[in-house]
């Protein structure tokens, strides 16, 4: 039997309104909050998740 490492990755979105001149300082906006913690995601932004296994390479050890 082999022993596989399964990476779970989670996806969460959330959408805000931000009024600005610009896409890029919008964006830059959106970072600060979510940086400062305005912007928490949770469970009821979760939009999917991925899981992606690898074989576990088994070390071999050598003995004198």
């Amino acid at each position: 039997m082999k022993t596989y490492d399964v990476t779970i990755t989670e996806t969460l979105q959330k959408t805000v309104s931000i009024r600005t001149d610009s896409q890029a300082e919008a964006e830059e906006i959106a970072q600060e909050r979510w940086n400062d913690e305005k912007y928490v995601l949770g469970a009821d932004d979760f939009v999917g998740a991925n899981f992606e296994a690898k074989e576990r390479v088994r070390e071999k050890s050598y003995e004198r």
